[in-house]
């Protein structure tokens, strides 16, 4: 029996919408499963300023509903499931979700990742509002403000010296005495004259009415609480990659991330992947996007060899 579907896409983020744009421009029949609103983790991000094409900025909701416009003008279809397991199925796969079952002809994953919350009274309430978790999002917008960065890993670090260029003060905030990141870039955050770190300290509140205030710092050395006033906090402790239900059928790497080729081929035929949850994709809307239209057109030429 044939599959209903020929193409179905896991995720609504920027590669998942972006690969059903050229899915259904490429008439496939294409059904996208995305189990919240359509745009992914940017939609956690203020403003968009640095996707290509609005030199003014555009609203994260707004640019990923013209998304959706897009793909639904080309004959995808949106289904609101969560993906719980993927199968063999004959020559194709079957999605498993919780609403309902997708035999399809191929895949491709674009689930995304899932940013790290520090899990503290303020956090939920004022994302969006002073606290981020994408310096390159969002950096921008705190020019000659002060901000905090938590975290030590590579990420972290970086971010903190990116902020530099618009922050008039970066305060880097590790739980530790020392950091997990690359030497050299431990060697620029120590010798940049903008950024004081916060050794042994952990953020315990996120203070704020409409926007972000302050924060309430614990030195685990000292057990001393403190109040640091800043306008903007980004959140840099790592994503985690929505790949558990692909445990035991895909290639991932150390981190969970799905391990593809330069044609965003997973380790199994027919099951491609794009975006956040790959293992070669930079965390930007652009790239998410790039990496689902690459997903796509390697989709259309792997099931016109299976023609």
């Amino acid at each position: 029996m044939e599959p209903k579907y020929e193409i179905v896409i896991i995720g609504a983020g920027p590669a998942g919408l972006a690969a059903a744009i050229y899915a259904g421009r490429a008439r496939r029949k294409t059904v996208v499963l995305e189990k919240g609103i359509p745009g992914g983790q940017i939609l956690l991000t203020d403003w968009i300023e640095n996707y290509p094409g609005f030199p003014d900025g555009i609203a994260p909701f707004e640019l990923m509903e013209k998304f959706r416009q897009q793909a639904e003008k080309f004959g995808a279809e949106f289904k609101r499931d969560e993906v719980k397991s993927i199968s063999r199925a004959g020559r194709g796969w079957k999605v498993k979700g919780h609403e309902d079952e997708y035999d399809t002809k191929a895949v491709i994953i674009a689930a995304g990742s899932i940013y790290r919350h520090l899990g503290v009274k303020g956090e939920v309430e004022l994302t969006g509002k002073g606290v981020s978790y994408c310096a390159t999002c969002d950096g921008a917008f705190f020019k000659d403000k002060v901000v905090g960065v938590v975290g030590g890993g590579d990420n972290a670090l970086e971010e903190a010296l990116f902020l530099t260029k618009f922050a008039q003060k970066v305060y880097l905030i590790h739980r530790r005495n020392k950091f997990r990141g690359i030497k050299i870039l431990q060697e620029r955050v120590l010798a940049n004259s903008k950024i004081e770190v916060l050794w042994n300290s952990v953020v315990k509140e996120i203070v704020g009415q409409k926007r972000l205030e302050k924060i309430i710092l614990y030195n685990r050395q000292n057990q001393l609480e403190s109040e640091l006033r800043l306008d903007g906090l980004f959140i840099s402790i790592g994503m985690d990659p929505n790949t558990e239900f692909l445990r035991g059928i895909l290639e991932l790497n150390e981190y969970g991330e799905i391990k593809v080729s330069f044609q965003m081929q997973t380790s199994q035929p027919g099951l491609f992947a794009a975006g956040d949850v790959t293992d070669a994709c930079p965390k930007q809307v652009a790239t998410a996007s790039g990496s689902g239209v690459a997903a796509a057109l390697a989709v259309e030429e792997y099931l016109s060899r299976l023609e």
